[in-house]
Formats: structure tokens, C-alpha cells, sequence
């Protein structure tokens, strides 16, 4: 019996490949730009993906027999899951699959970040040696505002609860989700109460340049801001501003607004002024878009995605 036949436009981890293979005929182009997709997508039952190519309805639409769209990651803006699904095409992802990758690297940041670690590296290098210029905080005083409570948010949530802080969580599309240690709030209550801001939300219509200069504004208290979602929920020259005029402390940016679609690369950031400005502060820490890209997630990203597309097919 002929199996059914999946393309796989993205390096994945070899065991998926293994453990789909028990089940489909396996298809790979990595190179193939959305022309020629359209022209095979007939082919398929299913279709793997990270983010080189975006599934927007023009491409749904040639793809008569697929029964699914399988994301290795978390974030879905480059399907539109909506025309998808109504085309009875099921959309899937593996979010559980770099939650602890993410929870822990956005702790990392916070944790250099409060101790001036990469700043007093440098220096310490160069053979200046100042400790009271790198005096740092205890994450343990200060109230965190998690932004998002899904698999990122609470997985971040659950490594705070070992510093003794105080937890807050807003998340607009959730009602009675926090679990013991954290206390589900509105976003006005992060205003008013937060010392410590990490984003945990998809990008979508409403969440693009959440944080503009509005949104600084009205924090109450000065704030460091972590942002291991994706780069456009920031607003750059909005996050310089707070900078300059003391709302933001500090800040750990994992993504930037400046990343192409693919996440592989950015625009050519040393033509880019906001990013030049950000550079140059010592409180500003960057990582390039890696907060879920652990050895260990690569694998359980495409377990989680397995598992899930065995349930459907």
C-alpha cells in the first residue's frame, strides 16, 4: 500500500524524519521558494515547517489534499491558521517543546542583567576591577510581571518561584490560569506594581509595537524588560525613549523588530541607527533569537510535533 506523502521544507531534528517515515513518504526541499511549492503542494497530505516560507491563503489554496501543517516552534504568524483550519486543514505546533529552553534563557538574562555580569566580564578582561559600579540587585525584592501565561509564560513562571519574588501574570485571552505562587492580574496592575517586565506573546494584528511609547509610559515604577517573544512586539525607538528618560533600566532582547521572516537572519543592523543606539549601553544585553534553540529543545520540538501528527493523520 502506497504511503501518504509529507514535504519537509526545513532542517529538522533526524528522528523526526525516522519516526514519520513509519508512516508517510517523505519528501524534502529546503531551497524551494513558494512558486515551485505551489506547483507540488497538490502531492501532499502534509507539510512540515520552521519558518523559511509563510502559508498564506494563496498558498492554502493550492494545496488541495493537505490534511495538515505541522510548525517545529512555537509561534504561528507565518500560517494563517485561521483560512487554514476553515479549509480543514489542522494546524500544529510544539510549544512544549522549547518551554523550558525559553523559561530558563530569559532567566539567564534577568540574572545577568541584575548583576552587571556581561558588563563586569568585559571589564574584568581589560583588568578594571569595579565592584561598586557593579553592585547588583536580588531578583528576590522585586515583583515580576509575566505577560502571556501559555506554555512560555508559565514555564517562566515556575523558575521564578525558586527566587522568593513576587509573581504577576496578565494574559488577555485567559481567565483563572494562575497556579499557586503567582496572582493573575489586568495589564493596569502590572503598571502600577511591576519592578521586572518579560514578554511571553505571540506576534499578531494586536500585539505588534504592544510596547510603544504609550506603554512605557505608564509604569509607575522604572522597569527591566525582557523580550524573548518575538522582536516586532517591541517598538525599538519606543524602548530607546524609556531608556533616555529612566522607565526602562535595563532590558534583554532576545529578538529584534530588524529579523526577516525566516528568523535566520536580520537586516544589516549596523545601518540601522535605534539599533546602533541600543548597542552602545551597557545595560542593553542581545541574543540572537536563541531563547528556544537548545540542543535539547531540537529534539523534543520535533518529538511534541511527532506525537501530534500521529494523532490526526
Amino acid at each position: 500500500m502506497t504511503k501518504p506523502k509529507i514535504l519537509i521544507l526545513d532542517n529538522v531534528h533526524p528522528r523526526m524524519k525516522d519516526a514519520l517515515a513509519e508512516v508517510f513518504q517523505i519528501d524534502e526541499n529546503l531551497t524551494c521558494q513558494i512558486d515551485e511549492l505551489m506547483d507540488v503542494l497538490p502531492e501532499y497530505v502534509g507539510v512540515i515547517l520552521r519558518s523559511r516560507l509563510s502559508f498564506t491563503r494563496e498558498v492554502i489554496d493550492a494545496a488541495t489534499d493537505l490534511k495538515f501543517i505541522g510548525r517545529v516552534g512555537a509561534g504561528m504568524e507565518s500560517i494563517d491558521v485561521e483560512y487554514a483550519e476553515s479549509k480543514g486543514i489542522q494546524c500544529l505546533n510544539s510549544p512544549e517543546g522549547n518551554r523550558d529552553a525559553v523559561a530558563e534563557h530569559a532567566m539567564g538574562m534577568i540574572l545577568s542583567l541584575l548583576n552587571h555580569l556581561n558588563t563586569a566580564d568585559k571589564e574584568v578582561r581589560k583588568g578594571i576591577w569595579q565592584r561598586e559600579a557593579n553592585r547588583g540587585r536580588e531578583l528576590k525584592h522585586m515583583t515580576v510581571g509575566v505577560v502571556g501565561f501559555g506554555n512560555m509564560g508559565s514555564a517562566f513562571a515556575q523558575r521564578l518561584s525558586g527566587f522568593g519574588c513576587r509573581v504577576l501574570a496578565y494574559d488577555k485571552n485567559k481567565t483563572n490560569y494562575a497556579p499557586e505562587g503567582v496572582k493573575e492580574v489586568k495589564m493596569l496592575d502590572l503598571f502600577e506594581q511591576a519592578d521586572l517586565i518579560s514578554l511571553h506573546i505571540p506576534l499578531d494584528e494586536a500585539n505588534y509595537y504592544l510596547c510603544d511609547e504609550k506603554w512605557f509610559e505608564q509604569f509607575h515604577k522604572p522597569i527591566a524588560l525582557i523580550n524573548t517573544a518575538r522582536g516586532p512586539v517591541v517598538k525599538t525607538s519606543a524602548l530607546i525613549q524609556a531608556l533616555d528618560n529612566g522607565k526602562v533600566l535595563a532590558a534583554g532582547l532576545d529578538v529584534l523588530e530588524y529579523e526577516e521572516t525566516s528568523f535566520e537572519k536580520t537586516k544589516q543592523l549596523t545601518d540601522i541607527p535605534d539599533f546602533l543606539n541600543l548597542a552602545q549601553r551597557d545595560n542593553v544585553l542581545f541574543s540572537p533569537h536563541i531563547a528556544g534553540w537548545t540542543v535539547d529543545s531540537k529534539i523534543k520540538l520535533a518529538d511534541y510535533l511527532v506525537e501530534k501528527i500521529t494523532v490526526v493523520r
